[in-house]
């Protein structure tokens, strides 16, 4: 039996103006996924990019935005063991979150961390299965590393900068503003460069054989400076291409220093990678949030909107004033 709800649509790829609160349906969970009535909804980048018609979803995913929720299981599907109705949880998601109900995969759930509220909670499934599952898993970040990201001030940035810090790594960020450098280093980063300036030779100052891994969100033309700052054996992990999808890249400087690059985006995934991540999290990172790291770790919340103006969410996002994370409330009794 399908279940109506108030979600937000929009007809035609396009600005932000073209969403819209409106009623749907969705159907009841298969076997091994639960509902969920949701709570909040995480704001994140491939949200903007689906709505501009980039970032079409998988076959057989929502065709509604979101992919991070909290809320509260209404139902489970006949194959669900480790879930109950009424749990509350946290939900990575293949689409759907910005709606009052949503479905997912039982395995892609996780219990709200010690001390979380519902919208702090909604903010991290997208962004700690993205830097669980291609910075730790993927890019093999560790203890002694030298990390350099870009855009560090964002929700994916402050996440990385807070957790690698608690797995011993030495985090250099670039950002757009003085002002965000200096909340970059207010969160734990050891080192922040306005990527205005030089950036390049202020990192090679403070890492003068270059960095083990360089966390790439821009792409384009910035994939060879990149290939610059990294040491020898490096690795390069792309996650986004806010600068470009091509670049004119140099292999011969890839090729001398050894550098492994890899990319990935984490929607298409499988569920079986997804629940390999969920599971990684569980056991290495949600333990952190009941230790005096928990509120190091706990995601900055920027700003909150309700679901039906979802529109300035997105402009908020596109107009990079945001420090943290932006959430939806989507129950109106959410706390």
């Amino acid at each position: 039996m399908n279940i109506r709800c108030q979600q937000i649509h929009f007809d035609h790829a396009g600005g932000p103006d073209v969403l819209y609160l409106a009623e749907g349906e969705i159907p009841a969970p298969a076997p091994q996924q639960v509902m969920i009535k949701v709570s909040y909804a995480g704001v994140n980048g491939p949200d903007l990019a689906q709505r501009k018609g980039l970032y079409p979803p998988p076959p057989g995913a929502s065709a509604i935005l979101g992919l991070e929720v909290s809320g509260t299981i209404v139902a489970v599907g006949e194959s669900v063991a480790q879930w109950q109705v009424g749990d509350t949880v946290c939900a990575l998601v293949p689409g759907g979150g910005y709606s009052e109900y949503v479905m997912t995969w039982a395995e892609h759930c996780l219990p709200i961390p010690t001390g979380l509220s519902l919208a702090q909670a909604a903010a991290l499934p997208e962004t700690f299965f993205t830097l669980w599952g291609h910075l730790f898993m993927r890019g093999g970040l560790s203890a002694g590393d030298t990390l350099l990201l870009h855009g560090g001030s964002g929700g994916i940035g402050s996440a990385a900068i807070v957790l690698a810090k608690q797995f011993g790594v030495t985090v250099i960020v670039t950002s757009g503003s003085q002002q965000k450098c200096a909340y970059c280093l207010a969160l734990g980063a050891d080192y922040a460069f306005d990527y205005h300036t030089d950036w390049l030779q202020q990192v090679l100052a403070v890492a003068p054989e270059g960095v083990d891994i360089v966390l790439d969100m821009a792409s384009g033309d910035m994939i060879n400076l990149n290939l610059k700052a990294l040491a020898e054996e490096g690795r390069l992990v792309t996650i986004a291409l806010l600068r470009g999808a091509t670049a004119n890249v140099d292999v011969f400087r890839l090729m001398a220093k050894r550098i492994t690059w890899t990319g990935a985006t984490l929607r298409p995934q499988s569920v079986e990678t997804k629940a390999l991540i969920a599971k990684g999290l569980k056991q290495q990172v949600w333990p952190l949030f009941a230790t005096t790291a928990g509120q190091s770790i706990t995601p900055t919340l920027f700003a909150e909107f309700l679901l039906a103006d979802a529109a300035q969410a997105h402009r908020l996002m596109e107009s990079g004033q945001h420090r943290g994370k932006l959430v939806l409330k989507v129950a109106e009794d959410a706390l």
